[in-house]
């Protein structure tokens, strides 16, 4: 007997990458179990499935920072609780991350995408259903989206729960309306300019960063984060970068950009939820 269980969550969470580089991405998730019929007639509760599944996502994936541990471009240090690494780019610079443990999911494969974080949940997985269950499938794909829309990562060192951790992130629509009209000319331009990005709040860049290399650390009720990043990956912001903060900064440039224009921005973070800020100079 086959058991689906679709669209069960979405998860938020940034990657690694040796081209793109540090990558913030949203999927859902969609389980299958395979099985016989217990004495209910059932193969397993569904309330059981969504429970036992939800929690897990939410625990080991949403707002963690994946890392392919098998990947030749890694180097990786475990330290009392915490982890530090560096990620070597295709361009020739790197990335390093150091924070608690609880921020990073460390995935056994070479790469990160779909079906290896798939296999690798499962994997992990397995131990949590009753034996009857001969089988456990998951599955992970991106909202399909038909207008622009961007990558960014980020973190949030005053926020209670997991956003404070330095590098998860987002794949984000956004909608941007002048006078009232929508503009995909604008929804285009944020969309290139946040194509894989880091958004860095500048209270949190360090003293030693330079031209080259950006360097963020702050502290949070987790623990001590640092990230270290090429500046052409990253876009500085003043405020922090929350959703609301960064739809009124979106606003304000366009705003500053075209006078007399009433500027109205719905920028998302992740999926079905988001921020809408409004401007006008």
């Amino acid at each position: 007997m086959h058991l689906f269980v679709d669209n069960l969550t979405n998860v938020d969470f940034s990657y690694l990458d040796h081209q793109r580089g540090l990558v913030g991405e949203t999927w859902l998730a969609s389980a299958s179990l395979d099985g016989a019929l217990d004495s209910q007639g059932m193969v397993c509760d569904f309330g059981i499935v969504k429970k036992t599944l939800r929690r897990w996502l939410d625990e080991q994936l949403d707002h963690r920072l994946l890392v392919p541990i098998l990947s030749p471009h890694l180097q990786l240090q475990k330290n009392a609780g915490g982890i530090a690494l560096t990620w070597a780019l295709h361009s020739g610079g790197q990335i390093c991350v150091s924070g608690p443990e609880q921020a990073f999911a460390l995935v056994e494969a070479e790469a990160i995408n779909a079906d290896s974080v798939a296999a690798w949940s499962i994997r992990q997985l397995t131990i949590a259903f009753p034996a009857s269950i001969e089988r456990l499938n998951l599955c992970f794909a991106s909202e399909e989206i038909s207008t622009p829309y961007y990558h960014y990562s980020h973190g949030l060192k005053k926020h209670a729960g997991n956003c404070q951790r330095i590098a998860h992130g987002h794949r984000s629509r956004i909608e941007i309306y002048l006078d009232g009209e929508r503009c995909p000319e604008w929804e285009r331009r944020w969309a290139e300019r946040w194509r894989d990005i880091y958004l860095g709040t500048r209270e949190d860049l360090c003293n030693d960063s330079s031209e080259q290399v950006l360097h963020f650390a702050y502290s949070a009720q987790q623990g001590e984060f640092s990230l270290e990043i090429p500046a052409e990956r990253c876009e500085l912001v003043e405020c922090d970068t929350t959703v609301e903060q960064l739809a009124q900064h979106i606003a304000d440039t366009i705003a500053r950009a075209q006078p007399d224009t009433e500027v109205r921005v719905r920028a998302y973070e992740g999926l079905g939820k988001g921020a809408v800020a409004a401007a006008k100079v």
